[in-house]
């Protein structure tokens, strides 16, 4: 289904949100991979924002979409986009690949 051209702008504006906080995460952390980060965004918004059935309040909801991201090197794009959709506090993402952070550089679904 075509998106609408507001649906289009407001889409195109949270994932340049999402590449700012990708980007400050990265900063904070030390590093991380931030290329593999970065060029999936796109993609992780309209999958996040239009297309997953899932209820960020309900985690465990049996009938909700399951994504799993082969690419490892994705994972503080894959944390700032869950962040942003409220699966956990945005705060959360100062701890990213810190020891003992539940946000490892490659994400543990089991932890985040």
């Amino acid at each position: 289904m075509p998106l609408s051209p507001d649906e289009k702008k407001k889409l195109e504006s949270t994932a340049l949100d999402i590449r700012r906080q990708i980007v400050e995460v990265t900063g904070w952390s030390g590093g991380a991979h931030i290329g593999g980060a970065l060029s999936m965004t796109d993609i992780l918004t309209i999958l996040y924002w239009k297309y997953l059935n899932i209820d960020p309040a309900r985690p465990d909801w049996e009938d909700r979409d399951r994504f799993v991201l082969s690419k490892g090197h994705g994972g503080v794009g894959h944390a700032v986009v869950l962040a942003e959709r409220g699966y956990f506090p945005k705060e959360d993402l100062k701890e990213f690949n810190a020891t003992g952070s539940k946000l490892g550089m490659h994400l543990d679904c089991h932890k985040a």
